[in-house]
């Protein structure tokens, strides 16, 4: 059968094939994959439909996306990992310039530009935690939570690690694939009424081999740990480290994790100026005190300044790069891969903008908005708006087990009122029956939250 030479990939020309092969000194293509088994080796052709044009295929992906309904269409209650923020418009303007427009982080004599930003990002982001040493970011929350807790074992030399049942199913996956075989995890358990960690499971397995416990604060429920200072204390007792998620746009108004005693604080960037996008959009970082022992096991990049050889002048650089695995390759500790710079310059570009003032401006309207919601959503007969009894920031769980209806059925009869409504919970956390992960942000108005509560009002009552 003739070979077909398609114009967007490279050297299809039979000639140039030959030429190629005979350099290389291999007889035909398929001797190129003979390590491949036999029995995996596919050996009819692909049945794969007719090429399209350029503008035939432009047609067919839109009328794919025309069939999606977005957040600018209907109102969004939904979080539980992404969440719909207000994203100014300098945030998109800046991070779309060629000079920043990739996910790399570049190298020293042609990128001086973005180390810059990249240095500014973390600056904003340790003052935000009131850490010392922030990274280039990660994929995203799970990769730098996975990898924050590698950290800690390798700098307690231990192998065991606590994580509290109340982080994310999608988080607890993650972290567990990424640290097994080397470490061995266990669950602490929660009280179903506050949320809080029961700290007697706590204590009961806080073993000598015990490297780290992961908690997230706020939770993944939505409801705040107000006992950090008390797991520290069993923790440093144990000689134990703390690792602490945490979604920073809280930070306007609730107390950073190294404050009530994190040795090692993650979270996601996401609320920091990046839109909700269907599998992106989303980073991680890690921030550490300014201590040796932490700084070396960072496997990701970190950018400093220094002065250089003319007076009041100063560069951007890595800081001992020896120590990652850009530089060690298969010797180092971790491999990081590809970091998502980008969205790092993205975060940096918000936290400039808001300044402090203004992430507690925002942080006090979203918690104002969120106690609005659920004030009305107890008004409604047989719904209690939120189901622990611990305070929340954004996110919240709604009772709906008085209802006699399930969430599966509330949410797709409010699709049909233009309402996005809760995560449903169901089977992350059986012990909740029937109840839904709310999320109300500084984008809800008082007419999206009395909108989402009478459609409520009117699904259960017919």
């Amino acid at each position: 059968m003739a070979q077909k030479v398609h114009p967007y990939i490279p050297n299809m020309v039979p000639e140039v094939q030959a030429e190629m092969l005979k350099v290389i000194g291999a007889k035909s293509i398929m001797e190129l994959y003979s390590c491949i088994p036999e029995e995996l080796q596919l050996k009819e052709s692909l049945d794969l439909p007719p090429a399209l044009t350029e503008y035939e295929l432009r047609r067919h992906i839109e009328g794919i996306l025309g069939k999606n309904t977005s957040t600018k269409e209907y109102i969004n209650f939904l979080g539980a990992g992404c969440w719909q923020h207000f994203i100014p418009a300098v945030c998109d303007e800046i991070n779309q310039r060629s000079e920043f427009l990739t996910a790399y982080a570049g190298e020293p004599y042609e990128d001086h530009g973005r180390f810059q930003a990249l240095f500014e990002y973390q600056s904003l982001v340790a003052e935000l935690v009131d850490m010392d040493v922030v990274n280039v970011p990660t994929f995203d929350w799970g990769q730098a939570a996975a990898t924050a807790i590698r950290m800690a074992a390798r700098i307690t030399g231990r192998k065991k690690v606590l994580l509290a049942r109340t982080v994310a199913p999608e988080r607890s996956k993650i972290i567990i694939n990424y640290g097994t075989p080397q470490l061995e995890f266990e669950f602490v358990q929660f009280d179903t009424t506050s949320g809080a960690m029961d700290l007697r499971d706590l204590q009961s397995k806080l073993t000598e081999d015990v490297a780290a416990v992961y908690f997230e604060n706020p939770s993944y429920l939505g409801f705040i740990e107000a006992q950090g200072l008390e797991i520290s204390k069993l923790l440093k007792a144990n000689e134990s480290l703390m690792v602490v998620g945490v979604d920073p746009i809280s930070l306007g108004v609730l107390a950073p994790p190294s404050h009530y005693g994190a040795d090692i604080v993650c979270g996601d960037l996401q609320p920091l100026g990046m839109h909700m996008n269907y599998s992106g959009g989303q980073a991680g970082f890690i921030a550490t005190r300014n201590e040796e022992k932490f700084v070396h096991e960072y496997p990701s990049r970190l950018f400093g300044i220094v002065p250089t050889v003319n007076e009041g002048e100063y560069g951007f650089g890595d800081v001992a790069y020896e120590r990652t695995s850009f530089a060690q390759r298969e010797k180092g500790k971790e491999s990081v891969g590809t970091q998502t710079a980008l969205w790092g310059i993205t975060a940096g570009v918000y936290l400039a903008l808001l300044g402090p003032d203004g992430m507690q401006e925002v942080g006090q309207t979203i918690m104002q908005n969120s106690q609005y919601a659920v004030q009305q959503l107890n008004q409604v007969e047989g719904i209690k708006g939120s189901r622990l009894d611990s305070p929340f920031f954004k996110e919240f769980i709604v009772d709906f087990n008085q209802t006699g209806c399930n969430v599966e059925q509330i949410n797709q009869r409010l699709i049909e009122k233009k309402v996005f409504g809760g995560k449903d919970l169901s089977q992350e956390f059986p012990e909740f029956g029937q109840s839904a992960l709310f999320c109300v942000t500084e984008v809800h108005t008082k007419e999206d939250i009395d909108h989402l509560v009478q459609s409520i009002q009117e699904i259960l009552t017919k």
